[in-house]
């Protein structure tokens, strides 16, 4: 094991490990997404009981004033460990209970470091993703040049886990020179192999860093709208673990 984060230190996350992800919060999120990420805000991100909780909140614009939040009504947390964390191949394994919701979106995730040219061709790996509208059902995509979401054609896979909920599961990565594999608990059911072909399909030899966050809305996450009466939702996180040889 190479790094780890075990949250067993109560408060914000560790700022050594984890930085904040807000520089569009002004300029709005991708993926007509609707929440505004906010900075070392405990509401939105804490250790307690020795796991990590990113909570997506509903806020409420007439007490805040609406030079709040860039107008958004949603507050969530985006952390990674970009400059702190940065890895070329290895094992990963997150521990986590997902939060459920329309509307809801968690994802564990990784993105070049530094980017090596402009997304999707520093590529994109998708651990865990989970859109409350399409309750149970738990995506691992990888995206390229040749291959996105843009495009249609993301290459990648999906698992049902009726209970993630409620129960905690291992979200994992194996990678490989020759092979990215995503699962869960053990159980891999998505391979995407490097076939020598070029960066477009392989961008994969530089080194990513890992994301953790709960989106609202946007293109995927609310293609079925947004139930107000779930938030506030928590993605909790007992470990982050990354092994190498």
């Amino acid at each position: 094991m190479v790094w780890s984060d075990e949250f067993d230190v109560a408060g914000l996350p560790d700022s050594t490990k984890w930085s904040y992800d807000i520089e569009r919060n002004s300029a709005g999120w991708y993926n007509n997404e609707l929440q505004y990420y906010s900075n070392a805000r405990p509401e939105n991100s804490r250790v307690e009981n020795d796991m990590l909780v990113i909570t997506a909140r509903r806020e409420d614009l007439s007490t805040l004033g609406l030079g709040d939040w860039s107008g958004q009504r949603y507050s969530s947390a985006r952390l990674l460990t970009r400059g702190k964390g940065d890895w070329r191949l290895g094992f990963f394994e997150i521990r986590a209970k997902l939060p459920c919701g329309r509307g809801s979106w968690p994802a564990i995730w990784m993105l070049s470091s530094p980017p090596q040219t402009a997304w999707p061709g520093d590529g994109e790996i998708d651990i865990m993703e989970h859109v409350g509208h399409d309750q149970g059902v738990v995506h691992g995509t990888v995206h390229t040049d040749g291959y996105n979401h843009v495009r249609g054609n993301q290459r990648g896979a999906q698992v049902t886990l009726p209970d993630l909920c409620n129960q905690f599961h291992r979200y994992q990565l194996d990678w490989t020179a020759s092979r990215i594999r995503i699962g869960v608990d053990d159980r891999y059911y998505y391979q995407y192999s490097n076939d020598n072909s070029g960066n477009a399909e392989w961008p994969f030899d530089s080194p990513q860093f890992l994301i953790l966050n709960i989106a609202v809305g946007g293109d995927w996450g609310g293609a079925q709208g947004v139930d107000d009466t779930n938030f506030p939702v928590r993605l909790e996180i007992d470990y982050v673990r990354v092994y190498q040889p």
